[in-house]
C-alpha cells in the first residue's frame, strides 16, 4: 500500500489553489462554478436526471480527479434542488494526492454558496487514507466513496455501474497519466448502458482515445477562455477491442429486483447486526431486527470500552486493506456520538514488547503515511500515553477507544428500524418468496431479505466455517494516579484511559472454555497483561493488591473466519453450488458459466473476532451495496476475500487435492 501524499499546493493572490506537482489550477480562474455547471452538469444532463429518479433509486457519478471537492458539491447540490426525497445520489471519484483538510477548507471558503454542502463534506473529510474511503452524506442520501490512489490501480478495483463520467485530471499536457487509453478502457468497463461522459479538454488526441474505448464523443462550445469542449456517450464495448474479464459467477452480484417490497429482517443486535440495518435503513429500507437477549449490544459488543486499534501488513494484503478503509468509516460514524463519553480519540499507542514486534513496527512505519502510524521512542511514548513505559512503540493519532454499545444504540435509533428484543429466531423458512423467522412455534417476522448477523449463530442457518473464542476483560476503578493515561497502551493486551472513572483491561484469548462466567484466573491472566504494558500504571491502579477473585468485568465469544476475514455476502444453497461447479474439483482454473445457485434474499455479516469495531460497519455498507446494486465500498478484490462462497470453492479445489 502506497503511503498517502496530500497535495502540495500554492495559493494566488485571490486564494485560490495551484498544485506544485502538476504546475495546473484546480478550476478556472474566471468562475470556477459557471465551468463546472457548464462543464459537467450541462453536458450530462443531469438537472433532467436527477428530476426523473423515483423514490428508492439512485444515480451514479463517476469522477477522475477529486481535487477541491467542487464537481461534486455542484452535483449534490443540483440533485437537493431536483430529485424527490427517497432519491440517491452516488458519487465516486479517484484522487492520487487529496487535499489536506485544512486546505480543502480553505478551497472551499472560495464559494459562499456551497457552505451548507461543504461543511458536511469537511464534517466528515477524516481518516482519509490509501485505498476506498466511504463517506456517507445528508443522513444517507448521499454517498461519496473516494478511492485514493493511482488511478490505474484503483479503477480496476471498482466494482460499479456508473450513469455519469466527470472526466477533470490536469490538463492532458500536464497530467497526461490521466489521458490514457488504457484509463478509458476502465471508464467503459464501468459505464451503464447510455452512460453519459464530459469534460474541459477538446484535444484530438483525447477525443480520438475516448472514441476508441466505445464512447460516442462530440465538441461542443465551451465556456469561459475554453472554445470547445467534450460530450458523448457510451455506445457499448468496442467489437474489435477485447472485452474485459468477466466476474467468476460465484462473486458475481445476485440479481436485483427479486425482492419486492424493500423490508428486511436481521438477525443479531450487536455491531453487525446495528450497522447492517442502519445502512439499509438509510437506503429506505424498513428494517426488523431480532435480538434474542433483552437489549442490544449484550455478547461481544458489550464490552464497556473497544479498541480502534488497526492491525496492519505492511504487504497490502487484502485484510490489511479492509481495516484501513473500515478503520476510515468507523471513525466518521464515530462524529455522531458523544465524544468523552461514548467514544475518545485519544491514540493508541502500540508497544514494540520484543524485537520481532519492532521489526514488524518498523515495516508498518515505511509502509504507511505518518497522518495513519508513526514510531515514537521511549521517551516520545512515555510523554504520549502519560505514564512510565519499558519501550517506545507505534502511535496511531486518530484511533482510541469506543463504548461499543452506544454505536450500536444510535445505530439502531435510525428512522426504519424496529428493534424486537427477546426475539430469537431458531429456524428460517422461505414461504411465498417471504423469509420467516420462527422461535419455536412462534412466527417472530417475515420479509424478502434475511441477513444473519448472530456471530456464531450464523450456523444454525448457514454452513460456514465459524469459530468462538472466549474472551474476558477486567473493569479496574480509576485512581488519582491512574488518570494520568491519556492513550490506549497496547502490548500483548490493552488498557484504556478512564470511561467514567473506570478502565477497561484485556483481553484473554481462550479457544476451549465455553462457559461465560468470568473467573478470577484470567483476572489474573489480564492483571499479568498489565503489568507487561506498564509497571507504572499497575502500580497507580495499586494493582500488587487487587484479589483477582473480587474483580469485577464480562467475558464475550468472539467470532472468527479460518482466514481472520470477515464473511459478508449473499448466501448459496451449497449442495446446488456443488453440482453446479463440481468441475473445480478436477480442474482450479475453470470458470464454468453456470449462474450461482443463491439462496434469493439470504445474506451473512459475521466473523469480525476482535475487530468488530474496525471491519463490521463497513461490511453492512458493503451488503446494502449487493442488495441494493450500488457501488460496491471497498475493493473488488476485498469483496471477493470476505465473501462466503470462498469456503465453497476453496473446499472443491481440494477435494481434487484430496
Amino acid at each position: 500500500m502506497t503511503p498517502i501524499t496530500h497535495a502540495q499546493l500554492d495559493w494566488d493572490d485571490q486564494g485560490r489553489p495551484h498544485s506544485r506537482v502538476f504546475d495546473d489550477v484546480y478550476f478556472s480562474d474566471q468562475s470556477g462554478l459557471e465551468e463546472t455547471r457548464y462543464v459537467f452538469l450541462e453536458q450530462n444532463r443531469l438537472q433532467e436526471r436527477f428530476a426523473a429518479l423515483p423514490v428508492g433509486e439512485h444515480l451514479v457519478i463517476g469522477e477522475t480527479g477529486f481535487g477541491t471537492g467542487l464537481n461534486f458539491l455542484c452535483a449534490w447540490q443540483l440533485f437537493e434542488q431536483h430529485a424527490v426525497a427517497g432519491a440517491r445520489l452516488h458519487f465516486v471519484s479517484v484522487e492520487k494526492y487529496p487535499l489536506s483538510h485544512a486546505d480543502l477548507r480553505r478551497a472551499l471558503a472560495l464559494w459562499p454558496e456551497l457552505q451548507p454542502f461543504a461543511e458536511q463534506l469537511l464534517a466528515q473529510y477524516i481518516a482519509i487514507h490509501p485505498g476506498f474511503q466511504r463517506l456517507v452524506l445528508d443522513n444517507g442520501r448521499v454517498t461519496l466513496t473516494l478511492l485514493i490512489g493511482d488511478v490505474l490501480e484503483q479503477l480496476p478495483q471498482l466494482d460499479a455501474q456508473i450513469d455519469a463520467w466527470f472526466l477533470d485530471g490536469f490538463a492532458p499536457a500536464k497530467n497526461p497519466e490521466m489521458w490514457t487509453a488504457e484509463l478509458f478502457a476502465e471508464l467503459a468497463r464501468l459505464a451503464a448502458p447510455g452512460s453519459t461522459i464530459s469534460t474541459f479538454t477538446s484535444t484530438g488526441w483525447v477525443r480520438r482515445l475516448i472514441n476508441a474505448a466505445g464512447f460516442k464523443m462530440k465538441r461542443t462550445p465551451g465556456i469561459g477562455h475554453k472554445w470547445e469542449i467534450l460530450r458523448g456517450e457510451f455506445r457499448g464495448w468496442p467489437s474489435d477491442a477485447t472485452p474485459p474479464p468477466a466476474t467468476k459467477p460465484w462473486f458475481a452480484r445476485p440479481a436485483r429486483g427479486a425482492h419486492g417490497e424493500r423490508k428486511a429482517l436481521v438477525i443479531g443486535g450487536g455491531l453487525a447486526g446495528c450497522a447492517t440495518a442502519a445502512s439499509l435503513a438509510a437506503r429506505g429500507w424498513q428494517v426488523h431486527l431480532l435480538e434474542r437477549h433483552e437489549a442490544l449490544a449484550q455478547e461481544a459488543s458489550g464490552n464497556p470500552q473497544g479498541v480502534l486499534y488497526l492491525k496492519l501488513s505492511a504487504h497490502g494484503t487484502a485484510l490489511s486493506q479492509m481495516i484501513v478503509s473500515g478503520f476510515g468509516y468507523t471513525r466518521r460514524l464515530l462524529e455522531h456520538l458523544q465524544r468523552g463519553v461514548d467514544w475518545d480519540d485519544c491514540g493508541v499507542l502500540q508497544l514494540a514488547f520484543d524485537a520481532k514486534e519492532g521489526q514488524r513496527q518498523a515495516q508498518l512505519a515505511n509502509a504507511f503515511a505518518p497522518q495513519l502510524l508513526h514510531p515514537l521512542n521511549r521517551e516520545q511514548a512515555q510523554a504520549k500515553a502519560g505514564v512510565a513505559l519499558a519501550h517506545g512503540g507505534l502511535f496511531y493519532p486518530e484511533g482510541g477507544w469506543v463504548h461499543p454499545p452506544a454505536l450500536c444504540d444510535w445505530q439502531a435509533r435510525q428512522p426504519g428500524i424496529c428493534v424486537q428484543p427477546l426475539h430469537e429466531a431458531l429456524e428460517l423458512r422461505k414461504v411465498d418468496g417471504q423469509w420467516q423467522a420462527w422461535g419455536g412455534e412462534q412466527l417472530l417476522a417475515s420479509a424478502p431479505v434475511v441477513v444473519l448477523a448472530g456471530a456464531a449463530e450464523v450456523q444454525r442457518f448457514a454452513d460456514l466455517p465459524l469459530k468462538r473464542i472466549r474472551g474476558q476483560i477486567t473493569r479496574l476503578p480509576q485512581t488519582v494516579e491512574s488518570a494520568a493515561l491519556k492513550t490506549v497502551v497496547c502490548a500483548e493486551g490493552y488498557v484504556a484511559p478512564p470511561r467514567l472513572s473506570e478502565h477497561t483491561l484485556g483481553a484473554s484469548f481462550d479457544f476451549k472454555n465455553d462457559d461465560l462466567t468470568p473467573t478470577a484466573a484470567d483476572h489474573a491472566g489480564n492483571l499479568a497483561l498489565l503489568q507487561d504494558i506498564s509497571a507504572d500504571l499497575a502500580q497507580r491502579l495499586h494493582a500488587e493488591a487487587l484479589d483477582p477473585a473480587h474483580l469485577q468485568g464480562r467475558a464475550a465469544f468472539r467470532c472468527t473466519s479460518p482466514d481472520y476475514l470477515p464473511i459478508v455476502g449473499p448466501l448459496v444453497d451449497r449442495a446446488a453450488f456443488d453440482r453446479a461447479y463440481g468441475i473445480l474439483r478436477k480442474d482450479a482454473r475453470q470458470v464454468p458459466d453456470a449462474p450461482c445457485p443463491w439462496l434469493d434474499g439470504l445474506y451473512v455479516n459475521s466473523g469480525h473476532g476482535s475487530r468488530g469495531l474496525i471491519t463490521a460497519p463497513l461490511s453492512a455498507e458493503l451488503l446494502a451495496a449487493w442488495i441494493n446494486d450500488e457501488p460496491l465500498p471497498v475493493a473488488a478484490s476485498i469483496a471477493e476475500a470476505c465473501h462466503p462462497n470462498r469456503f465453497a470453492v476453496r473446499a472443491l479445489i481440494r477435494a481434487k487435492a484430496g
